[in-house]
């Protein structure tokens, strides 16, 4: 990469202000990065942009996918009914995000997560500035040793580990699941498992909770599916009365929102609730939220049975 580039001076002048014991280092990690315009075009072709409900689905709740998280969750059995314990996320969310994100650890990306950043940094034509910071937050966790920004490999979108938490993420809700003195996402399963669950809680993860339920819409219904946003829209009493029927206990003044999924045999309905959006903001995509609930309950029926 051109160090000597105007944005790229710019950032390095920005970053000697504000973090200067990372600056020197930084700017001999950005003088190494190769620039991987193909990243760019990965991000617009991922599949929660590009498929429908039906065929996401099929990615990730094969029967393979769904084994081996029950293998998994039996293998941490303890670990992970501790972190529900504390946290009040249960072991099926954090399992479903495993399983969706990396297929438990086993596939955590192959891109140097150094020269991912510096592209999209420089050259994204919409979020620069999003990762410009994310970046920065990177060159960080480097000074901190927390990794070795030269090495390690990620996905094309700049997630790392098994968690495949965004550099921001890492600083801020990483956490040191068993008291050894790091927080490493790449090889301690309790690291990782306190810090998925962190993260969840972090941002407004209401234990004992539900996250979605199937629903319909009665005849002549006049409720509207939301398609996009990070909160519920309305309340379940004014989906009930707008003609959204559901087979759930739920109090009237409950947030919600109804989804439209384009499933296998035609139109499918879901009544989101708040611990729904709050697995949104792991992956903003309510296809993405979905599965990670569904998969997770798939696991434990399995695990049940």
């Amino acid at each position: 990469m051109d160090i000597e580039d105007p944005e790229v001076r710019d950032f390095l002048n920005e970053l000697a202000a504000e973090e200067p014991v990372v600056a020197a280092q930084a700017r001999k990690l950005l003088a190494a990065a190769e620039l991987r315009p193909d990243v760019i075009e990965r991000m617009s072709r991922a599949p929660e942009r590009t498929v429908e409900w039906a065929a996401y689905r099929r990615l990730f709740m094969d029967e393979g996918r769904i084994a081996a998280g029950k293998a998994f969750s039996r293998l941490h059995a303890e670990s992970l009914t501790e972190v529900a314990r504390e946290t009040g996320v249960p072991e099926s969310v954090v399992l479903g995000i495993l399983g969706v994100e990396t297929r438990y650890g086993r596939i955590t990306g192959n891109h140097r997560v150094l020269d991912v950043l510096a592209t999209l940094a420089f050259h994204h034509p919409r979020r620069g500035d999003f990762f410009r910071r994310e970046l920065k937050d990177f060159l960080v966790l480097d000074s901190e040793g927390a990794l070795d920004a030269a090495r390690v490999l990620g996905s094309y979108a700049g997630a790392m580990g098994r968690a495949q938490f965004i550099p921001s993420s890492y600083r801020r809700y990483a956490v040191d699941g068993d008291g050894d003195g790091r927080r490493d996402l790449f090889s301690n399963w309790h690291d990782v498992f306190g810090s998925v669950a962190g993260y969840l809680s972090a941002h407004g993860w209401r234990r004992g909770g539900a996250v979605a339920v199937p629903a319909s819409l009665a005849e002549g219904s006049a409720a509207s599916p939301q398609e996009r946003g990070l909160s519920p829209p309305a309340s379940v009493g004014a989906l009930r009365a707008a003609g959204v029927l559901f087979d759930a206990a739920l109090a009237d003044d409950t947030p919600a929102g109804l989804l439209r999924m384009l499933g296998a045999n035609g139109p499918e309905y879901w009544l989101a609730l708040p611990n729904f959006y709050v697995i949104t903001r792991y992956n903003r995509s309510y296809m993405y939220a979905l599965v990670v609930h569904q998969l997770g309950e798939a696991i434990a029926a399995t695990d049940a049975g």
